[in-house]
């Protein structure tokens, strides 16, 4: 096998690693701990380019992940899975794809930042989101 043979083998087993890995959220099994230490209850999401604030019910954390995204059958990737911040990537078929980080500053105070397409049309944003009270 020449140099260039041995290097399309190599590209061609990392290429389908990649995929498998994107194809396959159970690869992509993280608990998301950062997410479930959240205080419970109704959030308000405050967006730094001067949109409207926005509430949004904590049950879990994941609420968080695709707020532009209400669909439930997106799969998930988690790219970042810290004890503060947590990175995940997600795909929503026929909808779009999007990528959140959500940073904790406290247990009802987090920095959100998110970027993605949805509907066809990209978007990106960065929000403050702090809990405000229990969910009406």
């Amino acid at each position: 096998m020449t140099g260039k043979q041995k290097l399309g083998v190599i590209g061609g087993a990392f290429a389908l690693l990649c995929a498998g890995a994107v194809a396959s959220p159970t690869l992509a099994q993280s608990s998301l701990a950062m997410l479930d230490s959240l205080d419970k209850g109704e959030w308000q999401l405050r967006f730094r380019d001067g949109s409207p604030a926005r509430k949004v019910c904590v049950r879990s954390g994941r609420e968080l992940i695709q707020l532009r995204h209400s669909a439930s059958g997106c799969n998930r990737f988690v790219v970042e899975d810290g004890r503060n911040e947590v990175t995940v990537q997600y795909t929503c078929p026929g909808d779009g794809y999007g990528r959140t980080n959500v940073r904790k500053e406290g247990p009802a105070l987090v920095q959100i930042d998110s970027q993605g397409i949805v509907g066809g049309r990209p978007f990106q944003f960065s929000a403050e989101a702090r809990r405000i009270g229990s969910c009406q």
